[in-house]
């Protein structure tokens, strides 16, 4: 397994339409194999499937809800969501979660449109990727009734604290480490020093939150080892080590092989 896994970019976005087929070109003489594509609503469907179908062996495409697409019409898009669902195998049910930075206005439907997207998960036998922006601890206390031995998956863009990892790992889920590692601010250098390398994953969320020394631009899949170096650093093992158990992580995530 000599190669690396983005767990997470959104590259079907309209910020990749000039250069995807380059982009991707550049991924894989990286050794960037495969690439998670996380939905967000049904605006974004057809793209996302379109950048899956033309490269089938490396774009992954899952199926949810984005927290920040949660309104008044979310029962509408949970509709969809289900209906695709239904139709075809997803890597993972996801993006979901919940979301308290940008608008707390529908948070009682934010927990909502959760509960039944995990309800989801467990039905298809899928893993759950969960977006927590300012609301770890809430979609931790949401989330830990729901638990059982079906359910896994990845706290995307994870940036809490040690106690928060742990809750997380104690559930059986993963924690996505995505550019904010490589901020001089980020905090993650206190936390991952106690975390077991066999919980985590690699993850870019292109085309946002680009790692140092591109912070600021935007982000991509060929950044992974940017983020992998930093880890290697902070816990002071191999960058091959990294890439060896962050891959065989994802791949039990999405139950593939190879």
């Amino acid at each position: 397994m000599k190669y690396w896994i983005d767990t997470h970019a959104h590259i079907y976005l309209e910020e990749f339409k000039s250069d995807r087929s380059e982009l991707l070109r550049q991924c894989y003489d990286n050794h960037i194999d495969r690439i998670y594509m996380p939905n967000i609503d049904h605006t974004s469907v057809d793209d996302m499937l379109e950048v899956e179908q033309k490269h089938p062996d490396h774009c992954y495409s899952m199926m949810g809800l984005h927290p920040c697409s949660v309104k008044k019409d979310f029962e509408n898009e949970l509709y969809k969501v289900e209906e695709w669902l239904s139709k075809r195998r997803f890597a993972a049910v996801g993006e979901m979660g919940t979301d308290l930075y940008w608008d707390k206005t529908f948070w009682e439907q934010q927990q909502e449109a959760f509960k039944i997207q995990v309800d989801w998960a467990k039905k298809y036998g899928l893993p759950i990727v969960i977006h927590s922006r300012d609301s770890m601890d809430e979609t931790i206390d949401l989330l830990e009734p729901m638990v059982d031995e079906k359910l896994t998956g990845i706290f995307h863009c994870f940036s809490g604290n040690v106690d928060q990892a742990k809750k997380i790992i104690a559930m059986g889920f993963y924690l996505g480490i995505g550019g904010v590692v490589t901020f001089k601010n980020g905090g993650l250098d206190n936390v991952l020093p106690d975390i077991n390398m066999e919980r985590i994953v690699l993850e870019t969320d292109s085309p946002y939150l680009a790692p140092v020394p591109h912070r600021g631009k935007r982000n991509s899949p060929v950044y992974i080892p940017h983020i992998a170096n930093k880890i290697a650093e902070i816990k002071n093992i191999s960058i091959e080590e990294i890439m060896l158990k962050t891959t065989r992580n994802a791949l039990n995530i999405f139950n593939q092989t190879r």
